[in-house]
């Protein structure tokens, strides 16, 4: 359990620094592309340090390769939704550029928003229930140490977003 803590604080030093060397670039203006910059990059980290932390073994290696697919399409999935992200919104200052008049914010109405939120809560319901699809049997195949190494690396916890702030209050 000593190595999982030193790993874990090996990561949150490497994060801490990556951090800051973001900081220090977009304080300068620079906007180019940085390493584990795209979730399809960042997945296969995240990936092999879960895996050397749980010790997986050959013999649950076929459970461990369902999660990783899981992982690994749903990173590219948010690394399209980012790619058409950017486009748009590449578009939308081409046309403010080109008709300073079309700089009209309209803001949605309440239906329009809870529609939003709507399929905002589905598409995480259907990533999650993909997680656990993929989850379950590889936690079963796990055994009691792995258990307890797989609560703390599995599904790291999420700073920010719904539910900012408010630890693990609930899971008590």
């Amino acid at each position: 359990m000593k190595s999982t803590v030193r790993i874990l604080l090996a990561s949150a030093a490497l994060a801490a620094a990556a951090g800051t060397a973001f900081a220090q670039g977009q304080a300068q203006g620079r906007h180019e592309p940085r390493a584990f910059s795209r979730p399809t990059e960042r997945v296969e980290a995240r990936l092999a340090y879960v895996k050397t932390a749980l010790k997986i073994t050959d013999a649950q290696q076929a459970q461990w390769n369902a999660y990783a697919d899981v992982q690994r399409q749903q990173a590219a999935e948010r690394e399209a939704k980012m790619r058409e992200w950017r486009a748009k919104m590449q578009e939308h200052r081409q046309q403010m550029a080109d008709d300073k008049s079309a700089h009209e914010h309209k803001r949605p109405s309440a239906v329009e928003r809870l529609d939003f939120a709507e399929k905002m809560h589905a598409n995480a319901i259907e990533r999650i229930n993909a997680q656990l699809a993929a989850i379950k049997p590889l936690y079963a195949a796990l055994s009691d140490e792995q258990k307890k190494v797989a609560d703390v690396v599995l599904v790291p916890q999420h700073r920010g977003g719904f539910g900012h702030g408010h630890g693990r209050r609930g899971m008590a």
